[in-house]
């Protein structure tokens, strides 16, 4: 490994939209050299090697032995398939959500990372959003959960469905805040410009009595990022893309009544993406666990299978 030379080597499979923004945050890095890139759209990546100074390749198995670590962020159906060969090679992996197209493919990442002491991490960006983090310190017991994550209807992503493209960030969310085995999931969704479901909403119940209702949608006309958090300490909102939290809380005032006050909580600017690949590279340094685990990537992609699988059945019923 490069890494005596206190440099990663580090490539990018899939030169897309979100593959060329993880090129520019790993520009950013001192500790990380890019040395190459893959794209099945050979002129995409050469394009993106004479920016940054590295080989192209239409193959992405050409980058095996010339990389330490590598970025996916190709077509969900791909996701398996590359992150196994690098995996099988030594090579630890980001993977852009979801992990993978099915449970059973997860399951198997995770065994082979596993097996060869290997990082697998995978791209929740908004596990970084400085909202997130911020709300973090002030929600401890959460008893009900509101999110709306509304975007207008753009061909890139369609390739799976709205629950693995949009929903699916904050079903991480929500199961990272909330620690309890999933009771019941209840879910309809329709189709209307893609021929996969394009806006839905789900009801989640918990053992412990917490309930989140999600709604999610790639057709609205004007984009939303929310979640809304009540729990017994108060009630917190974050504004995704705002990166803005706003927290509330019961006091008792001067006059013995109970009142609501705002709470002062300081949100810290950051770039998520950029906070995300860091982070990656420092789990790769320092052989630690990534924030965002494999594990982590397979909890959010069963409950949304479950949702899925809860929308078609629905759908069946009507017929």
């Amino acid at each position: 490994m490069s890494l005596k030379k206190n440099k990663i080597k580090v490539g990018v499979v899939g030169i897309g939209h979100l593959g060329s923004y993880h090129l520019q945050k790993y520009h950013l890095i001192e500790k990380c050299e890019i040395a190459g890139v893959a794209d099945t759209f050979l002129e995409r990546a050469q394009k993106a090697a004479q920016e940054y100074g590295c080989p192209a390749f239409s193959d992405y198995r050409e980058l095996i032995g010339k990389i330490d670590a590598a970025s996916i962020a190709v077509p969900t159906g791909e996701h398996f398939k590359v992150a196994a060969d690098f995996l099988a090679a030594g090579i630890d992996v980001l993977i852009e959500k979801p992990i993978c197209a099915t449970v059973a493919e997860a399951d198997r990442l995770i065994t082979l990372a596993e097996k060869n002491k290997l990082i697998l991490q995978v791209g929740f960006v908004e596990r970084f959003n400085p909202a997130v983090m911020a709300l973090e310190k002030v929600v401890t017991r959460p008893l009900f959960i509101e999110v709306h994550r509304l975007h207008p209807f753009f061909e890139r992503g369609t390739d799976v469905d709205v629950v693995l493209d949009l929903m699916i960030h904050d079903l991480d969310i929500i199961l990272k805040f909330v620690n309890a085995e999933i009771r019941s999931v209840e879910a309809v969704g329709i189709p209307v410009l893609s021929d996969k479901i394009d806006i839905t909403n789900a009801r989640i119940s918990f053992a412990g009595g917490c309930i989140a209702n999600i709604t999610a949608s790639r057709i609205s006309a004007k984009t939303m990022q929310k979640i809304r958090v009540f729990s017994p300490e108060g009630y917190h909102s974050v504004d995704y893309r705002k990166r803005e939290i706003i927290s509330l809380s019961k006091k008792t005032g001067e006059n013995g009544k109970p009142q609501i006050v705002q709470n002062n909580i300081e949100v810290v600017s950051n770039d998520p993406l950029e906070e995300e690949i860091r982070s990656f590279v420092g789990a790769v340094i320092n052989r630690s666990q990534p924030l965002v685990s494999g594990q982590d990537g397979r909890r959010a992609l069963d409950l949304a299978v479950q949702i899925v699988q809860k929308i078609n059945a629905a759908e069946v019923l009507q017929q």
